[in-house]
């Protein structure tokens, strides 16, 4: 069992950091909420500069970690492109992208791009999907779909884990500038870093990340090694990357005061652009029971058990 990525993926990972902060930034978001349909102009060409869609993420261990490195970077920015859904693309059908979605009322923040996409329930089945209506916060839109094959069992695992690199990518960047935030705030004549209980607080929210950190890690062997319970492990995942989102975001909130909650802080960004990622295709609750029914009796193994 490896729970590193390998030094290659690590600096391609640096080197998408590099080329996301060249190209824009954090502004890069702001710029696709204005407007939607410039998501592809604004961030294609970087993703296409980084060589991205030659990355085998299904079938080349090394090409999964590097597409881990990718999205975790992409996180990072809060990059407003499906990179982890594109990386996840189906290989035996002609699609651009993979999205895991719900059985009722599926969506997707695909808002504004106009690619080829292949939708999965966490039953298996498989369709042809296009954006219908118009797309909400964070680029969501419902989804128009017509049934292809029930032969998606495999795609499942990755489709579900890589965006939860994104996500972790998210945390990494929050918990960030909420250092950065105290060390720079005083209250009392002292730096808010300076006191016990901000210390605290901050040490809950690293250790959760910094767990959520290894077990992306692991699901990425347990999927690179084709193991059976990858399925498991990918839905244990997901429902460790939403409890620790829960706990990263209110801590970074809690420190930040009100002015957390205005666009003029990257906080604030990061916080709304990672809820689809946390509520798509399903919540925490929904998360837990889809675990619990796929688990079943046997349990958890591994890191998980």
């Amino acid at each position: 069992m490896i729970l590193e990525l390998s030094d290659d993926a690590a600096e391609y990972g640096r080197e998408a950091l590099r080329a996301f902060e060249a190209a824009g930034g954090d502004q890069l978001v702001q710029q696709a909420e204005a407007k939607p349909a410039d998501r592809e102009t604004l961030v294609g060409p970087v993703l296409a500069g980084l060589g991205a869609w030659d990355l085998d993420a299904r079938t080349d261990a090394d090409g999964l970690e590097a597409a881990a490195a990718l999205c975790r970077s992409a996180g990072y920015w809060a990059l407003p492109y499906p990179v982890a859904e594109r990386l996840a693309a189906p290989a035996d059908l002609d699609s651009d992208g993979l999205l895991v979605v719900a059985r009722n009322r599926p969506a997707a923040p695909v808002g504004g791009l106009e690619n080829r996409w292949t939708a999965v329930t966490l039953d298996g089945v498989r369709s042809t999907a296009t954006a219908h209506g118009p797309a909400g916060p964070g680029f969501v839109t419902e989804l128009a779909t017509t049934h292809v094959d029930d032969g998606g069992a495999a795609d499942i695992a990755l489709g579900l884990t890589l965006p939860c690199w994104t996500l972790l990518g998210m945390l990494d960047r929050a918990i960030e500038l909420t250092v950065a935030h105290v060390s720079l705030r005083k209250q009392f004549g002292q730096a808010l870093s300076s006191f016990q209980g901000v210390q605290f607080q901050l040490t809950d929210a690293e250790v959760e990340r910094s767990g959520l950190d290894i077990l992306a890690k692991y699901t990425l062997w347990s999927i690179a090694t084709a193991r059976p319970e990858a399925l498991n492990d990918a839905l244990a995942l997901r429902l460790s990357a939403l409890e620790t989102a829960e706990t990263v975001f209110r801590v970074c909130h809690q420190l930040h005061g009100a002015v957390g909650f205005c666009d003029e802080t990257t906080l604030s960004w990061l916080s709304r652009y990672s809820q689809p990622l946390r509520r798509l295709p399903l919540g925490l609750s929904a998360t837990r029971d889809a675990l619990t029914r796929t688990a079943g009796s046997a349990g958890l193994t591994g890191l998980y058990a």
